[in-house]
Order: structure tokens, then C-alpha cells, then sequence
């Protein structure tokens, strides 16, 4: 989910919304969970979550363990996880820049798509001396509390940005907590800088600082980031080393996925040859202004707030 979707709109469809926040349960293929369990993770009454796991078995989104009186993700779930990643094209050149950065930099560098409160891994590139951080695709992390969350809120609209806090605050308020007071300072220093920072809030011992894109095929942000050890890279390190080459891989990742046509997750990609070097990005940082104010302050009149985040 978006979170246009946490627009307040009140046109969400509450048994499809929950039917996923169950599935989100189940972070790996070999995950085993019970009503009780999935219940406790969802926050959901345990009758709900009965009903719920017994459509989605139904459906082979989820298969029942008799033995264990559990569920795992079941074999529709596996090929619509499989179907939507066939197109390898974009995501092995983005891979390959991420890689880039991370063999001068000892952190796990990482490109992220956001998914309600949570952003997930989606490609991601590691030294082999990189400390603290082992992050893998399909790796769940807090928006409140890492610098891609903070990125990708302050990269959004306003009034989007301010409505995924409400509901934040109503389902999590801990993580709203963490993120309200800060919100405001990463939207100004996002709009100066192009990047954003976030120290010790995940773990005292990570630092972290990322770089927000904006995906025109989603017509939402994704997010670009590295964690390193803190007590290698204070704040003022990750300023003075890590934001330039940082927002150098932005520029890349972004001209690859504007030159994309199509679908980031589909083979429809592989049918059009990518560029294989970037010299231009949506997101630049400059003295007066930056492509990425433009996009979160430019009017889109003709559009609602679901749509402005990619959701139709």
C-alpha cells in the first residue's frame, strides 16, 4: 500500500487491505505462522484473521501445515512474487550501480520501494568488508526510523506526506512519534541538499543517508540509501564522503528509470535496450533549486491525492 492510500479518502476496501496486511506476515517463503501468530503481527482479531487465512488458502495464496497447525505462503503467492520479477534487465543495471557504491563505501547500499509504513528491498549491493548492515532483497525496514523513510516522507507531496503520518500515528503511534518532529527538518534540508540523513535512530550503532527518486512509471518516489557503521561514519562524515557519491548513484538510478519504458518489474523492458551510464537525473542538487522541490511543490490540479502517489 501507498500512501496515498492513507489518504483518508475512506475508499479503501477494508477485507482486501487486511488480506494483504496478513500476507505481509509471511516477510520469507519459508515463514510459519499460526491465527494467533498472525494475529499478534497484523493486530487484527484472531476470528478475522481465521476467515482471512481460510479465503486465502482457498485462493493458494497461503497453504495450511495440518501437522503444525500453520500456514505458509502458498503457490499463487510464489508465482505472482515470480511473474512480477521476470524482467532482470533494469533491476541487474541498477544492482551493478549499487554495487558500484559500495566498493567504496563499507556499508550495504540499497534501492528500496515503499510499502505502507515499511519500504522493502528490492536490489541492493554490498562490499565484501561492509560491517553492520546485512540487508537483503525483500528485506522489510521502518520508515520512522531509518533514512529512507525519512527520504521518501519528506519527499512527498504535503498533504500526502501528512496523511500517511495521521495513519501512522493511529496504527503505530511509537513509529509517528519518532518520525513528526523530524519531518519538517528533512523536507528542508531535502529541498537544499537532494538527500537526507538519520543517525542512531534504527540502531545506535547505523548511520544512514539517502536519496529519493521519483519513479514515472509508479508515479511515486523510491529511495536510494546506505547504512554505515556510526562509529566509522559520524554525522559530519556522511556529509563532507558519502551524500556526493550518493547522490551521484541517484542520478544514475534515475536516468535508468526514466529511460525505462514500461514496467520496472515486468519483461516488457527487456524488449528495449537501457543506458548504460547516467548523465542526467531527476533529482539534481544545485545552488537555487533542484528538480526534486519542483516535483513535490508543482501543482497537479487534475489529479487526486491517491493519484499523485501512483495510485489510481
Amino acid at each position: 500500500m501507498l500512501a496515498s492510500d492513507l489518504s483518508g479518502e475512506g475508499d479503501v476496501i477494508q477485507v482486501v487491505s487486511r488480506a494483504f496486511d496478513v500476507l505481509r506476515c509471511f516477510e520469507g517463503h519459508e515463514a510459519r505462522l499460526g491465527n494467533l501468530e498472525i494475529s499478534n503481527r497484523c493486530g487484527l482479531p484472531r476470528s478475522t484473521v481465521s476467515r482471512l487465512t481460510h479465503t486465502l488458502t482457498r485462493m493458494g495464496q497461503l497453504v495450511y501445515l495440518p501437522r503444525d497447525q500453520k500456514y505458509r505462503i502458498g503457490p499463487s503467492a510464489v508465482a505472482m512474487g515470480t511473474s512480477m520479477t521476470r524482467g532482470l534487465q533494469l533491476r541487474n543495471l541498477i544492482r551493478q550501480r549499487l554495487q558500484e557504491v559500495a566498493e567504496q563505501l563499507p556499508g550495504t547500499v540499497g534501492f528500496v520501494i515503499p510499502d505502507r509504513f515499511h519500504l522493502v528491498y528490492f536490489e541492493y549491493g554490498r562490499a565484501a568488508n561492509a560491517l553492520g548492515l546485512h540487508e537483503t532483497n525483500g528485506s522489510r525496514i521502518a520508515m520512522a526510523s531509518t533514512a529512507a523513510g525519512h527520504a521518501y516522507t519528506a519527499a512527498l507531496d504535503v498533504e500526502v506526506g501528512d496523511a500517511l503520518l495521521l495513519e501512522m500515528e493511529r496504527e503505530d503511534p511509537a513509529a509517528a512519534k519518532l518520525l513528526r518532529p523530524r519531518l519538517e527538518d528533512n523536507r528542508n534540508f531535502l529541498r537544499e541538499h537532494g538527500y537526507v540523513v538519520a543517525c542512531g535512530l534504527w540502531s545506535p550503532h547505523i548511520n544512514g543517508l539517502a536519496v529519493p527518486l521519483w519513479s514515472p512509471q509508479y508515479q511515486t518516489f523510491v529511495v536510494v540509501t546506505i547504512g554505515l557503521l556510526s562509529a566509522m561514519y559520524d554525522e559530519a562524515r556522511l556529509h563532507r564522503e558519502v551524500a556526493r557519491p550518493m547522490i551521484e548513484l541517484g542520478r544514475t538510478v534515475g536516468s535508468l528509470l526514466g529511460g525505462a519504458e514500461g514496467d520496472i518489474f515486468s519483461n516488457r523492458l527487456d524488449q528495449k535496450p537501457l543506458p548504460a551510464a547516467a548523465k542526467k537525473n531527476k533529482i539534481t542538487m544545485t545552488e537555487d533549486t533542484n528538480d526534486l522541490e519542483a516535483r513535490t511543490r508543482r501543482a497537479r490540479a487534475s489529479r487526486s491525492v491517491r493519484a499523485r502517489d501512483g495510485r489510481r
